[in-house]
């Protein structure tokens, strides 16, 4: 019962926050991108918020509890550095375009209104789909802690984010994002810890599950290769899925609508370099305590269902008051990117679909109709489609790597892209991505897994890119527009400088840190027990080399915004143009 009145109480909290957010919201700027004035901290708090769901804390921890932690956390040393590479390549541009929405940016990038529409209709579909598995994690939750049926959950979850989307747009997505990522931060650091602390620390873990014969080599690097449930069969084939998919969701962090439309909200550009860096810094620690503790859970019970391991240890392990802590933050991570992507299909929507309003009232209103349809299409789905939330969310996330991230990349670096290659790069990336992982699901091809469908449509995206661009002209729209992004104004820059050193010099040592603690408490333990458990020498290596991976990526990424964010002697050339 405790359980069911906290979970409630902060769908209540939520509601009223977001709801105090909209009586700042006067402007149409205001209600789809916050008034442009978020500081860092609001900024890192949707990042990490809009990243992290139910499919963080449900599905990828199962999957650490199933047999592959350190394969998760090989995966998300490479995805993590693409909040940087985001910010660097892309975010930062985006934020100086100044438009309500990423596909606006295309559309004004490519003077093109076609372009526009297809990007805006892209983030619909996609969305739509990470939407419906987030918002069934969030119902499975309901169901579970409050014992009442799945659909009530779905109903009152529905209720509370839309509620107070229509009401405050982005102010109140942006706020009741920061305390839902304060909440689940709080419940991941306070959770992981205890387990692993109760367990006999990280010696004691890796010891148990070195010692357990149900999944056999759970404690190593490439986790579990052999029995009727392995999701791999060499160590190799590991490593592949680890690094072909932390590669493909550091494009997702770098430029899917989700993660970059968030940057549209900050005060400036180094505000999105600050955020970028800290969300980097936020995501390695979870992912270094939060699936070795998913790991961990198999020496309490090892017969869970993955997906609802974290509840059950939280019902069953924890004390009382850190498991509602646990359960509330599970929750707000999945009504904060339930929030987060309705209001984001509800926006591009009315912004970038539907013809241009008259005026500001008029596009607002519309946008709040917007939001209120896609979300009862989205209730309606999700009460009828069985559940699935990390199948769906992987599989719609990888849409936005092979259809967006070629363009956005391009749209920033290429002279020589056209609006007629942008246009046919997001549609094969993304209809050959969906046609092929419906193929796959079904049946009815098999790939290996170095060829996962995200790479083949990437590929199929870029060659439509390079075809369609060589058989049109860059327009002089294109050309000029192009030329505004990579203009700066250092003397507006120069005292903003030596803050953003400072989140870079901090990001290095973090990663110092990290780097130094895995090798202390995961690799050296596992070198120690080497000789006890008959570890393979190559297997003690490779953990090794993950402690200095895992470090490194947050150590190179602190270095690069070092130096990216060097003062500069004001240049003539370097002075903003006018906007085209």
């Amino acid at each position: 019962m405790i359980y069911t009145i906290a979970i409630l109480l902060s769908l209540v909290g939520y509601f009223l926050i977001g709801h105090l957010a909209g009586r700042r919201v006067k402007h149409l700027d205001d209600y789809l991108v916050a008034g442009r004035n978020a500081p860092t901290f609001f900024i890192l708090g949707t990042l990490v918020a809009s990243y992290l769901s139910t499919s963080a804390f449900l599905g990828e921890t199962g999957f650490a509890y199933q047999g592959y932690p350190l394969v998760m956390l090989i995966f998300a040393a490479l995805s993590t550095s693409g909040c940087l590479l985001g910010a660097l390549v892309f975010g930062r541009y985006l934020r100086r375009s100044s438009a309500r929405t990423v596909p606006e940016f295309f559309g004004k990038r490519f003077a093109s209104r076609r372009v526009q529409n297809i990007a805006g209709l892209t983030t619909i579909l996609g969305l739509g789909a990470y939407l419906l598995g987030v918002m069934q994690g969030a119902g499975i939750m309901f169901a579970e802690l409050t014992g009442l049926p799945y659909w009530v959950g779905l109903v009152l979850v529905w209720l509370t984010y839309t509620g107070f989307i229509l009401y405050s747009g982005s102010p109140g997505v942006m706020l009741t994002d920061t305390v839902m990522f304060v909440i689940f931060s709080l419940a991941a650091l306070g959770g992981s810890l205890y387990i692993l602390q109760d367990l006999g620390g990280w010696h004691g873990v890796i010891e148990g599950l070195l010692s357990q014969s149900e999944k056999p080599d759970i404690a190593l690097w490439h986790g579990v290769i052999e029995g009727q449930g392995a999701s791999f069969s060499t160590p190799g084939e590991a490593l592949t899925w680890s690094l072909t998919l932390g590669l493909v969701w550091a494009a997702v962090l770098a430029a899917s609508p989700w993660q970059s439309s968030r940057y549209l909200m900050a005060r400036n550009e180094h505000v999105v370099m600050r955020s970028a860096m800290l969300t980097a810094v936020a995501l390695a620690i979870f992912y270094a305590l939060m699936m070795m503790s998913g790991a961990a859970i198999n020496l309490y019970n090892d017969q869970l269902d993955p997906e609802r391991a974290m509840v059950w240890v939280a019902l069953n392990i924890l004390p009382t008051w850190l498991g509602i802590v646990i359960l509330t933050g599970v929750f707000a991570a999945g009504l904060s990117s339930c929030s987060t992507f309705l209001s984001i299909i509800g926006f591009s929507l009315s912004n970038d679909i539907l013809p241009p309003s008259l005026n500001e009232a008029s596009a607002m209103r519309t946008s709040r109709i917007a939001v209120l349809v896609a979300g009862l299409v989205t209730l309606l789905l999700a009460l009828f489609q069985p559940p699935a939330v990390m199948t769906v969310v992987w599989f719609a996330a990888t849409l936005f790597a092979s259809s967006w991230g070629p363009v956005a990349l391009m749209s920033i670096w290429s002279r020589r892209i056209t609006a007629a290659g942008a246009g046919w790069g997001l549609t094969i990336g993304f209809v050959s991505n969906l046609a092929l992982s419906l193929m796959l699901q079904a049946g009815w091809v098999t790939l290996p897994v170095y060829l996962h469908p995200v790479i083949l449509s990437t590929l199929a995206a870029l060659v439509a890119i390079l075809l369609a661009s060589h058989l049109t002209q860059v327009s002089q729209a294109e050309r000029d527009y192009r030329a505004f992004l990579h203009q700066r104004d250092t003397s507006l820059e120069a005292k903003w400088v030596s803050g953003t050193r400072w989140v870079a010099a901090c990001t290095m040592l973090t990663g110092i840190a990290v780097g130094a603690f895995l090798w202390r408490q995961y690799a050296t333990t596992l070198a120690q027990l080497a000789g006890r458990y008959a570890i393979p020498e190559g297997t003690v290596l490779g953990g090794y080399m993950l402690a200095i991976g895992c470090g490194g990526m947050l150590l190179i990424a602190g270095a690069v915004g070092y130096w990216v964010v060097r003062p500069r002697k004001l240049a003539l050339q370097e002075v903003r143009l006018a906007r085209p």
